[in-house]
């Protein structure tokens, strides 16, 4: 019996709803909060990983507010969720299939390591589900380890895949996956790149003659360009989407391997400052371990909420 999906969030953002608990013990039950409580909670907020606009806007909330039994922890994390969601609500937005003519064509990218390859098998699984037709395209030619994964999810979940050999021409690949989607009426293209932040120029170099060789085809094309970011890295992840951002015209973000170690504050902090569509999230290694972004279940999982309370009326 597979592990309900709130439960597997609650596990992958353990490492910052447990650095909560552990940061706001003991400032508890005070009848009035004063400044230096407040203080206090702001800077556990902070060293939680949640990054100090949230914890500002937090110690707001808790200025505003009367406790005239004293605070406790659990209404604390029910207000810590509640801004949370209110942070990650503007960029939660579906990766949706609307592109005519089609094939939709998505880029992902993304550092190596960072998860890129499975996360692409575990869209295009996703979309498959959806009943959308999906090809993929291993332009990720700099490695033959990720030429070689690709081809192996592919024939695992039953999706076409163009590839060519370890150095070959990437654009090349994009373009006779482009033309062979175009004849066989397949909804989405999700290519895979090389992953070299290290070397920004030949990074820029590829997509630039990727994005020409599409705009031949069709002008439109990319319709989408998803960054793959590693949770596990932190403060990190909002260095990449900065890089990213600006040489290669990120458009959305999947965020990765929420296994439990993971620092989940960061895709609270990238939202706040890149506000840049969340589309989904990935907590284990599994094909179907990645699902479009929820805030409101993601937020009660970073506030180490149990259970989701139900929505309130509007």
């Amino acid at each position: 019996m597979s592990t309900p999906w709130h439960e597997r969030l609650l596990g992958g953002f353990r490492r910052t709803s447990d650095k909560l608990g552990e940061n706001l013990s003991g400032l508890f039950g005070k009848a009035a909060l004063d400044e230096d409580t407040l203080d206090q909670i702001e800077e556990a907020l902070i060293a939680s990983d949640l990054g100090p606009a949230t914890a500002a806007r937090v110690r707001a909330r808790l200025t505003g507010e009367r406790f005239a039994l004293g605070l406790t922890e659990a209404r604390l994390r029910e207000i810590v969720a509640e801004e949370v969601a209110a942070i990650l609500e503007p960029v939660a937005k579906p990766l949706e299939i609307e592109a005519f003519p089609r094939p939709q064509v998505i880029l992902v990218i993304g550092v190596n390591g960072s998860g890129k390859t499975t996360t692409i098998a575990k869209l295009a699984h996703l979309l498959t589900e959806q009943d959308y037709s999906v090809m993929l395209v291993a332009g990720d030619t700099f490695r033959a380890a990720a030429i070689g994964q690709l081809k192996i999810w592919a024939e695992r979940i039953g999706v076409p895949i163009i590839s060519g050999n370890e150095g070959g021409d990437a654009a090349g690949l994009v373009y006779e996956g482009v033309k062979r989607g175009t004849a066989e009426g397949i909804d989405v293209l999700i290519v895979d790149t090389a992953g070299r932040l290290q070397n920004k120029a030949g990074l820029m170099d590829e997509l630039s003659k990727i994005r020409r060789v599409l705009g031949r085809l069709n002008p439109a094309a990319p319709h989408d360009v998803v960054l793959v970011l590693d949770a596990t890295t932190g403060q990190n992840g909002l260095n990449q989407i900065e890089v990213f951002q600006k040489e290669a015209g990120v458009t959305g973000l999947v965020m990765t391997k929420l296994d439990g170690t993971a620092r989940g504050g960061v895709l609270v902090a990238a939202a706040e400052k890149y506000a840049l569509p969340i589309h989904a999230i990935g907590v284990g290694e599994t094909i179907d371990d990645l699902r479009p972004f929820d805030p409101r279940e993601v937020a009660r999982a970073i506030a180490g909420i149990e259970r989701l309370a139900p929505e309130k009326s509007r």
